[in-house]
């Protein structure tokens, strides 16, 4: 489909030619979240569950539509002066990503059907969700900064009200708050970056950026490196990366599980790629900026992360939404590595960061998963409330073992092992050696609350005096269908990618750009 465009000399035009299988995947995911609203409002009651339904059809057929795609690149919305200064670019990378956060969105999906059955409204839940979904897919394949910012607002907004839709409980509301000021804060920041990298260079596309940045006047020097600086602070609060983490335990444990589950990895997923477009696509020519910013951000990242994670460990009451809402703290830092490292090497450090949050994304919602199976029966889900797991639910426990131990990166975790190795190699090929030892160190402090936890797991379960008095065996609760199903297919690619870690670094590193 071509629709004419009218165009003046004084501004390039854009060929509006859309090709529809390229946009397929955010617009399919767009298209049923207000499909679902709209049905939402003629649904009785009784039917609700139907339209959860829907959204895991809507995000099935989300994915399945990449799959044509893989034949080769394909752009749309390009300008006819610059052919390859395109708004939308559907490239190897774009697909990676893509399957990233629209497979999570609907291990997601999977996990809060029995959530919105109990406690949130189906209709908004499902919208919201979808949108969010659709705004982290148009963003990997975002190839110019207003696109880009608008993918990454998407992507955001949405988040803000998942965050908040526990009516009546004042932490969620109080999260949704905090996330919602922090964020719009970094976002103002980044759209004055992003404006002053369009008055010192007079574009906007990735590409032109890259090479007008290699010859700026002098005059405008001080404002481009201004605006490079500016641009990536947006970017690097949706990573979490310290000092702009404060929100993450907070809105963590104040929002729905499913949503933790969500921003734990959709939410990273959309930051990291914000950052490895703007860094690697656009900045080349500020790698000595953002190189050495990116190094440090990882090391304190993964510093603070650990560190807190340890603290909070200290007491017994403490949160298990909470403690991976610190580890996934920590596990930024390390996904930060190979961005930092790209501003030192030639070689392609980007696959190590795509693979490690692609085995990330598995193993952490798999962790997640479990802990939305035991807040069911233990609504406070302290980590006390996990011991004896083994005794009730055997293969649920030693799932969640095996999640751990890839988090934490012991065997039989291979997958979390090789994605440690892999990143720490990325940063000894830079010749980043100091950080290589700050990781060594973080992922030996890592090892203490990741074995405390798994060690909880096979431990005697506390009885009640009564059921102690009686010996009757511990009680054990149905587990829903479609939670027990997002246990086992993490818990299926987990021990895939262990047995086979080498599959998802070639299917993240090739062709890269």
């Amino acid at each position: 489909m071509t629709l004419a465009a009218t165009h003046t000399s004084a501004a390039p035009a854009v060929v509006q030619s859309v090709d529809w299988l390229a946009i397929a995947p955010p617009t399919i995911a767009a298209v049923v979240g207000l499909l679902i609203l709209v049905a939402d409002l003629f649904t009785a009651e009784r039917n609700k569950p139907l339209l959860g339904y829907a959204a895991i059809a809507g995000l099935a057929a989300a994915v399945l539509s990449l799959a044509p795609l893989r034949a080769g690149d394909r752009s749309t919305f390009c300008l006819t002066t610059a052919p390859d200064a395109c708004s939308y670019t559907a490239d190897h990378f774009t697909l990676v990503i893509q399957f990233l956060v629209l497979g999570g969105a609907l291990l997601t999906a999977l996990l809060s059907v029995n959530e919105i059955k109990d406690r949130l409204p189906a209709g908004e839940y499902w919208f919201l969700l979808l949108s969010s979904a659709a705004g982290a897919a148009l963003l990997p394949a975002s190839r110019d900064l207003a696109t880009l910012v608008v993918a990454l607002e998407v992507a955001s907004l949405p988040a803000f009200a998942l965050v908040g839709m526990k009516r009546g409980d004042r932490m969620s509301s109080e999260a949704a708050l905090k996330f919602f000021l922090s964020s719009v804060t970094a976002t103002a920041v980044t759209l004055l970056g992003v404006s002053f990298v369009y008055a010192s260079t007079g574009t906007l596309h990735l590409t032109q950026v890259a090479t007008r940045l290699d010859d700026v006047p002098g005059q405008l020097e001080t404002l481009a490196q201004a605006g490079v600086a500016l641009t990536l602070v947006g970017f690097v609060f949706k990573t979490a990366a310290v000092p702009f983490h404060f929100w993450v335990p907070d809105t963590y444990v104040g929002a729905p599980v499913p949503v933790a589950a969500y921003l734990s990895v959709i939410g990273k997923a959309v930051g990291f790629t914000g950052l490895i477009l703007v860094t690697v696509v656009a900045f080349p020519a500020y790698a000595d900026v953002w190189g050495p910013a990116m190094a440090v951000f990882a090391a304190l990242t993964m510093t603070v992360g650990n560190v807190a994670a340890v603290r909070q460990s200290a007491t017994r009451a403490w949160s298990a939404v909470r403690l991976l809402a610190w580890s996934s703290v920590a596990q930024a830092g390390y996904i930060l590595v190979p961005i930092a490292a790209a501003a030192y090497s030639s070689d392609d450090q980007i696959g190590s960061t795509v693979a490690y949050a692609l085995m990330y994304a598995v193993i952490n919602l798999g962790a997640f998963a479990v802990v939305a199976l035991v807040a069911r029966t233990k609504p406070l889900n302290r980590i006390e409330d996990y011991r004896g797991l083994y005794a009730t639910r055997p293969v649920t426990a030693l799932l969640m073992g095996f999640f751990l131990l890839c988090l934490a990166g012991l065997p039989p975790g291979v997958i979390g092992l090789f994605a440690k190795v892999t990143v720490f190699s990325a940063a000894v090929d830079a010749g980043l050696g100091w950080l290589a030892v700050v990781m060594g160190i973080n992922v030996v402090i890592a090892l203490y609350y990741y074995l405390q936890w798994t060690a909880l797991l096979f431990r005697a379960p506390q009885e009640a005096p009564e059921a102690a008095s009686e010996g009757a065996a511990p009680e054990r609760h149905r587990a829903p269908v479609l939670v027990t199903a997002t246990i086992v297919i993490t818990g299926a690619a987990g021990i895939l990618l262990s047995g086979w870690p080498q599959l998802a670094l070639r299917f993240a590193a090739s062709s890269l750009f």
